[in-house]
């Protein structure tokens, strides 16, 4: 049963194993309110999970030490497990999909666990994971339907309340729902004045389905770029905790979620993956009553897949106005795409690419499409280059 004596003891227990993330405050993301980040993506293993499997491995019999471990995985939570069992000296066995991006399966090795790779999806490789538990005594480490795994990730709370004592509210992301339902309850039996809100990706959003109809629901798919919180069905535990001590919980759309992300490596130099950045993104997009207010966003990893990187910032550049494409329709005659970078340049946008193409569909039987690419400060500065093309005659036809 989780207890605040047991987050009070897992702090102890997990001094030496992970690193007290000190709060951050932010310039500039969310205007509408004070925010401070929680940078858990600059723990140890570049995540939260170190905390819970911490605690877990640390409270394990010595019968069960001489067994070992095994845990399911295809990012943080088989890296958290596996250094915690390093730290601990015990072996560790980690079971991943054979699918799992090899510097995934790379990171989980170099900490000294054994990795089982297994032919299929996640969903097979949990299933293993079981099946040599039965086979070979091993403690199964949950990621997060656990108590003394939640009762490691609530020391983020205290740790806040270390640093800020004088906060509002605390925005934490939920996957399965293990970090939230640590930090909420922590939070509300030490200070239930504090409100605790809950973000899920609108691509995975099992436990804002199952928190709205008042039941465990699971999902038939997921697809979001927060992959680190694309959970079918939240735990029993987790369910209880969330609707018993969590305020509200909201969804974020991928375009807000890449404009996080964005956000956190221009303004505060950070780096934080798609579940890390959900909290920031709900702050940044008003997703709850904190106007005014004193907020800290979990950052809850930092482990992004760099083949993805640019792919997430562009989608970000577009979200928020900084980069886009007008469609214009020209006659076709010299000195139009001059006319066009000058109206461009005088309004301070930056021209990247021109597609220029006669086209048989324009109203006039010498027009021409001419697609520009540019860079912007933001939508107003869009809609002011648009508005001085059209005002010089030109005719936008579309932009995106």
């Amino acid at each position: 049963m989780l207890t605040l004596d047991k987050v009070f003891d897992a702090q102890k227990t997990l001094k030496g194993v992970v690193r007290e993330t000190q709060c951050v405050k932010t310039n500039g993301i969310a205007p509408d309110c004070e925010l401070w980040l929680k940078p858990e993506n600059l723990q140890n293993t570049g995540s939260f999970k170190l905390r819970g499997s911490g605690y877990k491995i640390a409270m394990l019999s010595e019968e069960e030490k001489k067994k070992g471990v095994i845990a399911c995985s295809a990012g943080n939570h088989a890296q958290g497990v596996a250094l915690a069992a390093q730290k601990a000296g015990i072996h560790a066995v980690i079971c991943l999909p054979d699918s799992a991006p090899i510097s995934k399966v790379e990171a989980t090795k170099s900490y000294g666990a054994e990795v089982c790779l297994v032919n299929g999806v996640y969903d097979d490789a949990y299933k293993k994971a079981l099946e040599l538990r039965d086979s070979m005594g091993y403690t199964f480490v949950h990621p997060f339907d656990d108590e003394y795994v939640i009762a490691g990730q609530g020391t983020i709370a205290l740790e806040i309340l270390n640093d800020l004592d004088d906060i509002d509210a605390i925005i934490v992301p939920i996957g399965g729902g293990g970090l939230i339902s640590g930090i909420a309850y922590t939070i509300k039996s030490i200070r239930p004045s504090i409100k605790v809100y809950g973000v899920q990706a609108a691509g995975a959003p099992s436990m804002f389905n199952s928190i709205n109809d008042g039941q465990i629901e699971t999902l038939q798919s997921v697809a979001t770029v927060a992959d680190g919180i694309a959970v079918k069905q939240p735990g029993e535990n987790t369910f209880k905790y969330v609707s018993e001590y969590v305020d509200e919980v909201a969804l974020v759309t991928e375009d807000e979620i890449c404009s996080a992300i964005l956000a956190l490596i221009e303004k505060q130099k950070m780096i934080a993956e798609g579940a890390g950045a959900v909290a920031v993104a709900a702050a940044m997009f008003n997703k709850f009553p904190i106007k005014g207010k004193k907020v800290v966003s979990v950052v809850s990893g930092g482990n992004i897949d760099v083949n993805i990187l640019s792919r997430i910032i562009k989608r970000g550049l577009m979200k928020s106005g900084r980069v886009t494409s007008l469609l214009i329709e020209l006659i076709d005659k010299p000195g139009q795409l001059k006319d066009v970078s000058r109206i461009i340049a005088d309004c301070g946008g930056n021209v990247t690419s021109v597609h220029h193409e006669r086209a048989s569909d324009t109203e006039n039987i010498n027009g021409c499409y001419l697609r520009i690419a540019m860079e912007t400060r933001d939508y107003e500065h869009v809609e002011q280059i648009k508005k001085a093309l059209i005002s010089e005659g030109l005719k936008v036809v579309e932009s995106n």
